[in-house]
């Protein structure tokens, strides 16, 4: 346990950072008297902040999908190109084990 007091000695202000930054900036209470007239501003508040997190996940979505159908497009490409090469691999192949069958012919043909 004492590995870990260190590292949370060093990362306390960093984290106090962020947790400043991630906490929203919501009206705080002032008093009990205005207890009512600050819950609807917190509402409001809170709606605003709900409606702007949907709206960025919206743009985020509509992003993952075009990045989706473009590594689809990417891969159909891909997929083609590879059944392109497996054939020229295949003519290679086959003409390499032409050229050896020829010479091995050639080979035997002037009494090796």
């Amino acid at each position: 346990m004492a590995v870990w007091l260190p590292v949370l000695k060093a990362s306390l202000p960093y984290i106090t950072q962020i947790v400043r930054a991630a906490i929203p900036a919501f009206t705080a209470k002032t008093s009990a008297d205005k207890s009512s007239e600050v819950v609807p501003t917190q509402i409001a508040e809170l709606q605003s902040a709900v409606t702007q997190n949907a709206e960025a996940v919206k743009v985020l979505a509509t992003q993952l999908k075009g990045t989706i159908e473009g590594i689809d497009t990417g891969a159909a490409k891909l997929e083609q190109e590879i059944r392109s090469l497996k054939r020229l691999v295949r003519i290679a192949i086959l003409l390499a084990l032409i050229g050896i069958g020829t010479a091995i012919l050639a080979w035997f043909s002037n009494g090796g």
